[in-house]
């Protein structure tokens, strides 16, 4: 484990915290503000966030943290499921100290925040949603070998950017296997139920427009289904729709995610 000091605000911990037959490379900034545990796309990094965070400022503190086989540092696994991110979730708080955070997800890692919020009422201040956990039925067998022959031909080049952190290191077939995994648990009779528990002030920020591997209409029709959502669950809100696509939500539009994560925080 480091310590690093950053600032004369925050005094910055980095160091690794193990789960399972793993480690995370965890940072968290301290300090005496409202904890927020950021949860990242599904290969993407905790740098991601920095442009929010750099937003909300000391009056929060910030952990942030790279999943399995992500990022440089984190160690890779037998387990790259679902719920191992969710156990990851409580791992990281465990070892921070943490007993009750404001979740914070963007397109996988909102999924992981639904999830852990809706596991653990009392424990949540509140979650924010970024570009995901919408529920829609967008999985079937021909998306699945489309995911597939996806990961294949980008199985070429991902071995050459792992150095930089920028891609995980799982095997194009691992890669597929979680975004398959995640197409099953977004569909309505799947996620629904785990929205519709949720308890505590939840906002989701949407973008417009496709992301990365999507066709023509199908990401906005998958946002169309959080009108359901908060007609059925009250403490569910659409926070804002911004003009950034799905990839660059937290570059373009951090302030949208900032204010969302400002709406729910128990002042």
């Amino acid at each position: 484990m480091t310590e690093n000091s950053n600032s004369s605000t925050y005094s910055t911990w980095t160091g690794m915290v193990s789960v399972d037959d793993t480690a995370l490379a965890v940072t968290d900034t301290g300090g005496s503000g409202i904890p927020v545990i950021y949860l990242n796309g599904q290969f993407a990094t905790q740098g991601y966030w920095s442009k929010v965070i750099g937003d909300l400022g000391p009056a929060f503190r910030h952990i942030t943290y790279d999943e399995r086989a992500r990022g440089k540092k984190s160690q890779k696994s037998a387990d790259y499921s679902f719920e191992a991110c969710v156990r990851d979730v409580d791992a990281v708080l465990a070892a921070r100290g943490v007993q009750r955070p404001l979740v914070v997800g963007w397109s996988y890692g909102a999924f992981v925040a639904a999830h852990w919020t809706s596991r653990n009422p009392d424990r949540a201040l509140g979650a924010v949603l970024v570009e995901g956990a919408q529920p829609y039925d967008w999985m079937n067998e021909a998306m699945e070998q489309r995911i597939r022959k996806l990961f294949k031909r980008l199985g070429w080049v991902t071995p050459l950017l792992r150095p930089t952190g920028l891609v995980p290191r799982l095997t194009a077939e691992q890669q597929a296997a979680s975004n398959i995994e995640l197409g099953w648990l977004a569909r309505e009779s799947e996620l629904g139920p785990v929205l519709d528990k949720i308890t505590v002030p939840t906002r989701y920020v949407v973008a417009s427009g496709s992301s990365f591997g999507s066709k023509g209409d199908e990401q906005e029709l998958i946002r169309a289904s959080l009108h359901a959502v908060v007609a059925r669950n009250p403490d569910i809100k659409i926070s804002a729709k911004v003009a950034s696509n799905h990839d660059a939500i937290l570059r373009k539009d951090f302030r949208a995610v900032a204010d969302a994560v400002r709406e729910v925080a128990p002042y």
